[in-house]
């Protein structure tokens, strides 16, 4: 099963919920997908880490074949080529790396080459496989290596298969937070969405946002409304009225706050909260100890 988690804002509790759900299951994997700020490494401290390098391709021109058609710019809808004095420019900031431009051209004057973008970190922390997509600074776009991390994640369910039979492994994506392009390629192969809320006004607002989306690529959903000391009405009425499932309530508690201040895994280093996620774990259908 792989079920994805997200929140319409940083800070809502989605990484604590991911955490904790892969190291509740008997065998996971977790994906962290925020490749801007991935810190689900800072709860895992993973071993054994293994280092990949992520690349996109970039159209390189052969001046010597170009003869200024202009048909690659006419096709970039992404506004990634210019021809500016006699010879073509690439922004690579925009390029989608969709290989269009190189179809197009008549004089085959357009290669690709590969230009680095980030990198995968992949180790293990006791039962749980933990993959970080790393973007680089300044990259404008982190979806090819949220894509290098989803796969790297289905050859690790794969492997998983293969080598035990009996033990059904859980597969937890830990999205970007808010609702753009980035959370869209996060969870689309996804199984079902863990929404998580803050019971404020500003929480309320962000999590409409990402139900939506998860809505309209007709995704299972459930809540887990986080530092809940007390309903917030609103949110409370429109998951009664869409028939959303509330899996769970995090207490505002500063136990919690504290362990996961020090990095610790709160299902690790508290029973209390090993049950919480240990009951979750049940009612999405993941493998429970």
């Amino acid at each position: 099963m792989k079920v994805a988690v997200l929140s319409g804002k940083g800070g809502a509790g989605k990484t604590l919920i991911a955490v904790n759900l892969a190291a509740s299951a008997k065998k996971a994997i977790y994906i962290d997908c925020d490749v801007e700020e991935p810190n689900g490494r800072l709860f895992f401290k993973p071993e054994n880490v293994r280092t990949k390098q992520v690349h996109t391709l970039l159209p390189e021109f052969d001046i010597s074949k170009c003869t200024g058609c202009r048909k690659c710019v006419d096709f970039c809808h992404f506004n990634a080529l210019i021809y500016i004095k006699d010879k073509p420019k690439v922004f690579s900031e925009v390029c989608h790396a969709c290989g269009g431009c190189g179809l197009v051209c008549p004089e085959h004057a357009i290669s690709e080459v590969e230009r680095p973008v980030g990198h995968l970190e992949q180790g293990t922390h006791r039962n749980v496989d933990v993959i970080t997509g790393v973007l680089n600074l300044g990259e404008a776009s982190g979806i090819p290596v949220i894509r290098d991390a989803l796969k790297a994640g289905e050859a690790g369910e794969a492997l998983a298969a293969k080598n035990d039979t009996e033990t059904d492994s859980l597969t937890v994506i830990d999205c970007p937070p808010g609702s753009a392009c980035s959370v869209m390629e996060s969870i689309s192969d996804a199984d079902c969405c863990l929404l998580a809320a803050e019971p404020t006004a500003f929480g309320f607002h962000n999590f409409r946002m990402v139900y939506e989306l998860a809505s309209l690529l007709k995704k299972p959903c459930g809540v887990i409304i986080n530092k809940m000391d007390a309903p917030y009405e609103p949110l409370e009425a429109f998951l009664q009225e869409h028939e959303i499932p509330v899996l769970l309530r995090i207490p505002y508690d500063m136990k919690l706050a504290k362990l996961a201040a020090r990095g610790f895994i709160a299902c690790e280093a508290d029973e209390a909260f090993a049950s919480l996620f240990a009951e979750l774990l049940k009612k999405i259908g993941g493998a429970v100890r």
